[in-house]
């Protein structure tokens, strides 16, 4: 008794998988994402696709005698964006039913967080 491999089956499915794929990047890419810092005095907009749009802010967060507390809360904004395009990233891969291509292949490894995940802007007036 032989089992068949049908090898058009796979690569159908992998030209599938693929093209989910890119349309997952894609849709990350022009998923705009906000970092706060500071109670939202430091804001940073960025694209999943990692083109930083805007920096804001507050008069209040200045203070010319402390400038280094400025730099951090532009440093923390940085880094909860940088947290939030993560999450967004991982979100993605759990979506993709990989039917048998997945046991076929050894499943994916760590390409999860290498590509994007969907939902629309993230990003609230709460501070991580």
């Amino acid at each position: 008794m032989t089992d068949s491999f049908d090898i058009n089956s796979l690569l159908s499915q992998a030209l599938d998988m693929q093209q989910r794929m890119s349309d997952a990047q894609a849709r990350t890419a022009e998923t705009e994402i906000i970092g706060r810092a500071g109670g939202g005095a430091v804001q940073i907009t960025v694209t999943g696709g990692m083109q930083f749009l805007d920096v804001t802010i507050s008069p209040t967060a200045v203070d010319p005698d402390d400038i280094g507390m400025l730099e951090d809360l532009v440093l923390a904004a940085l880094n909860d964006a940088f947290d939030q395009l993560e999450d967004l990233q991982q979100s993605a891969m759990p979506a993709l039913d990989l039917g048998g291509l997945g046991g076929a292949l050894g499943g994916l490894g760590g390409l999860g967080g290498a590509l994007g995940g969907l939902g629309g802007a993230v990003g609230d007036d709460t501070d991580r």
